[in-house]
């Protein structure tokens, strides 16, 4: 079969063997894969020389065989794949064990992915395809963020930075629906216009000063993803005693923070990713409850694959990117 496998610092498409599963494994044949940001970086963290490894953790599509011990499913179910590997019950961290799949556990970008049948759930009646293959990363690591670890209260305001990138996407619908006031900002103010359907109350451009702008909000909550450009100035804009929950750091990982500044506040900071299988049962039930969708940008076919992480890198994607594997 064929997959997108990254092996000495680079991407390419080769072929791979196929393996039959066994015991609890299912063979899920995909329609569909989505691209998260995690894919773009995975080239700089791989260290096995000689070693190739296949690339994605998002995905939807239909059993096709199963091992003689797998009895959830049945043949010819509709199914999208549960990234978030060895990770049962809501926990203060993930387990030891836990790992995410694309790297080092063989990920969507192929024809077919072999799985433990604890990690894929039955696809969402109300999702196409599309939607279906791209959703459950970026939700469930925006879930976690904003409802286990943020608990986001009804009449609460949000400020998430950042409204392009599909957990943020994610974040602003959720914290809707459960009834919070969101403000965000993008650095483009095209984008930003356009984002207006994902429901937010207030946009701000990035550039602009925060402090001033968002002088007459009372922020409860910040939940920061960009890391050193922005954290310093979502932590100026967040009110005495509020929360700052941080998912992720698409700039720099390191940065300073004025320490008694911050506990004279009573800020809180809190750590997130990913989470466990019980949380995207509760994901699921949500999203099922106020038909909350993926917003999609644009889909490629997997032999243009390269032109996706391409156009993912530019950042200029309002929503999920996609491979259709029918394409």
């Amino acid at each position: 079969m064929k997959a997108y496998v990254v092996i000495d610092g680079e991407y390419r498409l080769r072929d791979v063997p196929e393996r039959s599963p066994k015991d609890n494994e299912v063979l899920v044949k995909l329609k569909v894969a989505g691209l998260n940001h995690r894919d773009l970086m995975l080239k700089d963290r791989v260290k096995d020389k000689g070693k190739s490894f296949i690339l994605g953790s998002d995905g939807a599509g239909i059993i096709e065989k199963m091992g003689d011990n797998a009895s959830r499913f049945q043949i010819g179910d509709e199914v999208i794949i549960n990234p978030s590997l060895n990770w049962y019950h809501k926990s203060e961290a993930p387990p030891k064990d836990f790992e995410i799949v694309g790297v080092p556990f063989a990920g969507t970008f192929a024809d077919k992915i072999l799985i433990h049948e604890d990690f894929i759930e039955q696809k969402p009646k109300h999702f196409s395809w599309e939607e279906a293959g791209v959703f459950t990363l970026s939700a469930l690591t925006g879930y976690r963020a904003l409802v286990t670890q943020g608990n986001i209260k009804k009449g609460e305001t949000l400020f998430i930075p950042g409204v392009g990138g599909g957990v943020n996407s994610f974040i602003i619908q959720m914290a809707k629906a459960l009834g919070a006031r969101v403000i965000t900002s993008s650095r483009d103010p095209k984008k930003l216009k356009e984002s207006e359907k994902l429901g937010f109350d207030r946009g701000v451009l990035t550039t602009g000063d925060w402090k001033s702008e968002l002088a007459d909000e009372q922020i409860d909550m910040v939940i920061e993803s960009i890391g050193g450009a922005t954290f310093n100035r979502s932590l100026e804009v967040l009110k005495k005693g509020g929360r700052i929950v941080t998912y992720g750091s698409s700039t720099n990982d390191e940065f300073t923070f004025n320490l008694r500044q911050f506990f004279y506040g009573q800020y809180k900071l809190i750590g997130s990713t990913m989470g466990s299988r019980e949380e995207l049962h509760e994901l699921i039930k949500l999203i099922k409850e106020y038909k909350i969708s993926p917003i999609m940008d644009k889909g490629f076919s997997f032999d243009q694959i390269d032109q996706a992480f391409s156009y993912l890198a530019s950042q200029e994607q309002l929503g999920k990117v996609y491979i259709d594997f029918a394409k």
